[in-house]
């Protein structure tokens, strides 16, 4: 029998690069015998996340019969592509491919005895460790650690087709190549549209975009390669720091279909709200992560240094009109031609004449990176204060309503129960839980709950990575960086830089 401190796991990690993932431990056996059910119960979890052995690798040809003796050695096969009812493995009792087959309800023929004779024994073996929690180190269960397996297998399953990157940032490569990771892929970043067109027609794959730093022809120019497009973007949860301060994502959308901002087309986000069946588990999930965010006063940018707002006025409602980059994607696609901050607080003033209306500027334009100013002068016009610094979620906890052109900031008004009016057409429109001034796709006619659109926006879309361990992650865990001040920025000395030059734009502007 093999040393127990020398076995390989059957629930390991893939072999992220540059990483090595603790997810267990030899511990103590469990007690005999394992109840029918628990094993069946188990079992069901791992068909489910099609998890357990070498899942990340490359698919092997289906086979009426596995042999394991045929195998070739140091060629890793993806064992869910193989293995089914009906097909029959062979091999010794402590081969991993017999405790696989075991679990998916293959037929088995030993060679020798061994610890996975029997489907007890394969889930007395997995009982027997003791899990940890890769992000932390702290003790973790089977149950989550099958969970976070699945998850990565889905990234890696989704990233496989992806070859070459165009229009991605310097500053954001390192996160990106780790976000799109598959084993065995090198990811490729070019500078040129057609040499990324090119070495994707070549080699069959697509390539990922960042949709405003690419022409309006490469989609097209795509096509007529038969290259398929994925397009990236900033996710909705990013970092701590600013995009234009050159602070590198920790979450990102990746989208096939489109992308979230666009409301003209569909997107993997509008197909996902507009068909998926959610769980209950799932909306337990997504009403314990909205409570996080709010507790741990997290927006897109992260959290800030906590900030005394001025009093409202007593016995008026308040609103906010936060400003955007005017010259965004998401303005430019989703504004339906609106694109001035100033306008927007005129048309909010004219539907909240009585209302008291504070205008806080895009940290962006304000940080002198990005157009879209608009003097203090001429907001106070319209406006009763002009606000700055503090985090917006503490500046959401004070308001009553929000109007918004395409801005994050009313999905994350929403987050807290406020009201939401949107003069476009931003990702979170046309689900029943916003004013709606702008047309809205038929696409988007199903009403949802607010935990729903959490469990669409906030777990199931977006990519995550833990900036401490550099790990594909679930939301819960950079939330919980962010709300700790642990989303580490490894560009700080350019990020500061980068404020510098902030502010002499502003002072030339």
């Amino acid at each position: 029998m093999p040393d127990p401190a020398a076995e390989v796991p059957l629930l390991r990690a893939p072999p992220f690069p540059g990483a090595r993932v603790l997810l267990s431990e030899p511990g103590a056996a469990p007690p005999r015998p394992i109840a029918p059910a628990t094993v069946e119960r188990l079992f069901a979890a791992l068909r489910a996340a099609r998890v357990g052995g070498s899942y990340w690798a490359p698919a092997g040809t289906a086979m009426a019969r596995v042999d394991r003796a045929a195998t070739p050695a140091g060629e890793p096969v993806d064992p869910w592509s193989v293995l089914a009812p009906g097909v029959t493995v062979r091999g010794h009792g402590d081969d991993e491919w017999i405790a696989l087959a075991q679990i998916a309800g293959a037929r088995v023929e030993l060679t020798a005895p061994g610890r996975y004779d029997t489907p007890e024994g394969v889930a007395a073996a997995l009982l027997a460790r003791r899990y940890r929690d890769p992000f932390t180190g702290a003790p973790s269960d089977l149950e989550s650690t099958v969970a976070l397996l699945g998850l990565w297998r889905e990234i890696a399953a989704a990233n496989r087709g992806i070859v070459a990157a165009c229009g991605i940032a310097w500053w954001k490569r390192r996160e990106i190549r780790r976000f799109l990771w598959s084993p065995g892929r090198s990811l490729r970043f070019y500078r040129s549209e057609r040499a990324a067109i090119a070495h994707a027609a070549r080699v069959g794959g697509a390539v990922a975009v960042w949709p405003s730093r690419v022409s309006a022809t490469m989609a097209r120019d795509a096509a007529a390669a038969g290259v398929p497009l994925v397009r990236v973007e900033d996710g909705f949860v990013r970092s701590v720091g600013l995009g234009s301060d050159m602070v590198p994502p920790s979450s990102i959308s990746v989208d096939a279909r489109g992308i979230h901002y666009d409301p003209a087309r569909a997107s993997d986000l509008e197909q996902l709200l507009a068909t998926a069946a959610f769980a209950p588990a799932l909306l337990a999930r997504a009403a314990r992560l909205r409570a996080t965010v709010i507790a741990g006063r997290i927006s897109k940018y992260g959290g800030a240094a906590a900030q005394s707002f001025p009093p409202r006025a007593p016995g008026r409602r308040l609103v906010l009109v936060p400003g955007q980059v005017e010259d965004d994607m998401s303005v430019r696609l989703g504004g339906h031609g609106l694109a001035s901050n100033l306008e927007l607080l005129r048309r909010a003033r004219a539907l909240e004449p009585s209302a008291e209306i504070w205008f806080r500027p895009h940290p962006d334009v304000d940080a002198g990176h990005r157009r879209g100013a608009v003097r203090d002068a001429d907001a106070l016009a319209l406006a009763d204060r002009v606000v700055r610094g503090g985090a917006m979620a503490d500046l959401l906890d004070l308001v009553d309503g929000v109007h918004v052109l395409t801005s994050l900031t009313g999905f994350e008004a929403l987050l807290r129960g406020r009201d939401v009016t949107c003069h476009g057409t931003p990702f979170y429109a046309g689900w029943g839980m916003t004013r709606d001034l702008a047309p809205v796709s038929d696409r988007r006619g199903r009403a949802l709950t607010l935990d729903e659109l959490v469990a669409g926006v906030l777990i199931l879309y977006p990519r995550y990575l833990d900036p401490v361990t550099a790990l594909p992650c679930p939301p819960e865990t950079l939330v919980a960086r962010m709300a700790a001040g642990g989303a580490l920025n490894r560009l700080d000395r350019v990020s500061r830089l980068r404020r510098w030059q902030g502010r002499l734009a502003r002072r030339w502007r």
